[in-house]
């Protein structure tokens, strides 16, 4: 095909085991085509307090392909709006975890509680292809172009805060 019209991707869907816990929670779904995320909601009606977390059970449990990993991302909207996130983001479910998928919420409002609905849609799992490494021991490192700078070594605030 042409550059106006380049070639379909090749189909990169996963299939995942899920199992249900709970009857009227929804099998995880996409919003929109070309989404990462599928939705994960709360099977519990709770507030959380400024400045406060709490974990929320999705009602769902998957089995992963060997080789996969899912990620739990916070929702942009509710970021952006409510302050709400998640502590650990992204949380990582491994391909062995067979257990319920749980968020731990993060209200980062100063101010005001964020109440959350039974069914209300809280992150997103993204499922991802993962690598596994093989960590060998060396004395020493192949140098780079980074070499051993650390946080904000490429410039930003921390550069300049060192005066």
């Amino acid at each position: 095909m042409t550059a106006n019209h380049p070639q379909p991707p090749a189909d990169t869907t996963v299939d995942v085991l899920i199992r249900i816990l709970d009857d009227d929670v929804p099998v995880p779904g996409y919003a929109h085509p070309g989404d990462a995320g599928a939705d994960l909601v709360t099977t519990i009606d709770v507030e959380i307090p400024p400045h406060g977390r709490v974990t929320v059970p999705t009602g769902i449990a998957v089995a992963l392909p060997d080789g996969y990993a899912a990620f739990v991302h916070p929702r942009s909207g509710l970021a952006a709006r409510h302050g709400l996130t998640i502590v650990n983001a992204p949380g990582t479910v491994d391909a062995g975890y067979r257990g319920e998928i749980r968020v731990t919420l993060l209200n980062t409002d100063a101010t005001s509680a964020i109440r959350l609905e039974r069914g209300d849609r809280v992150a997103q799992l993204v499922v991802q292809r993962v690598e596994k490494a093989r960590f060998l021991r060396a004395d020493t490192l192949p140098g780079s172009h980074r070499g051993e700078g650390g946080f904000g070594s490429s410039g930003g605030w921390a550069a300049s805060a060192q005066g």
